[in-house]
């Protein structure tokens, strides 16, 4: 099991430390446990607890209302938002809680009924790459573990890959062009890499795909072996902005003038300077267009 601090529950739940604190004393509605040496410190339930009540407060329910219903009742109630897809915070704070209770079930009943009711690339986009980006800066911040983010990436990792193998059934290319998706080394996030090539290959595109940890010396290789029209990459680790500008004016530099398609945590929180040749995506919809006119 694991424990948290109240900055900890702050960080993941957005709830903050003042007001959980004034919760526990007019409410009860978690109780932290104490060190040896007196230091305040919580559980996973707790955490499970507090990100219930942070949906059920922020969909106008009152907390004293909340604090009299059982945990049975409390977890009936934020299933019954879950079913509104409308309602995106729900959805995450939902995948949240079955990171944390590593809970496949959980996970794919949520995933599943967005799926249905908004279809699979706007689940993605609007659910999982802000649940994604969230979970990112909390593992950052060592308020989770590494097997919590494996655990709900590889099962993200595994829809994507059923989702372009059902693609590829049928599928038919409309344009005479490879693209190839990459990303450079100590990059290991693949998700976001995976969507965006499911999208250029239902655009009709050949899509090359090398994976995570690519050296530089072998992207230039397959560019040239493949002939390859684009690149597309993304950046999620922690970089310093000149050092995410020297990776990308090094990649610019392996290739011939090529367009390279980029996207990432990074390129939102860094804000590095933009080679000539790079184009920024920020949605499908972007991106299909970019790849119209390409």
């Amino acid at each position: 099991m694991a424990f948290y601090s109240i900055k900890d529950l702050e960080k993941i739940s957005g709830i903050k430390a003042h007001t959980i604190r004034i919760w526990e004393r007019r409410y009860n509605l978690i109780e932290p446990q104490r060190t040896s040496t007196n230091i305040r410190f919580y559980n996973d339930d707790d955490l499970k607890r507090i990100l219930n009540v942070s949906i059920l407060n922020q969909n106008g329910y009152k907390i004293s209302k909340i604090a009299q219903m059982s945990e049975a009742q409390l977890r009936e109630r934020v299933i019954d938002l879950c079913l509104d897809t409308r309602n995106t915070d729900v959805q995450i704070e939902s995948l949240l809680v079955a990171m944390l209770e590593m809970d496949e079930g959980k996970f794919t009943h949520v995933l599943t009924n967005s799926i249905i009711k908004l279809g699979f690339e706007s689940t993605v986009e609007t659910i999982l790459f802000p649940f994604l980006d969230r979970i990112g800066i909390l593992w950052q911040a060592g308020t989770i573990n590494p097997a919590q983010e494996h655990f709900i990436s590889n099962l993200i990792r595994q829809k994507l890959i059923v989702a372009i193998d059902n693609e590829m059934q049928n599928f038919i290319p409309k344009a005479d062009k490879n693209i190839v998706f990459f990303l450079p080394e100590n990059e290991l996030h693949e998700i976001g890499l995976l969507f965006y090539s499911l999208i250029a290959r239902k655009e009709g595109f050949n899509v090359v795909y090398l994976g995570a940890a690519v050296p530089i010396e072998d992207l230039k290789e397959v560019v040239d072996v493949r002939h390859a029209d684009a690149l597309f990459t993304s950046f999620v680790a922690a970089r310093k902005k000149e050092e995410l500008e020297t990776l990308m004016d090094e990649i610019a530099k392996s290739i011939s003038g090529i367009p390279v398609f980029v996207m990432g945590l990074q390129i939102k929180e860094v804000q590095p300077a933009i080679p000539k040749h790079f184009k920024i995506v920020t949605s499908s919809q972007e991106f299909k267009k970019q790849l119209s006119s390409f």
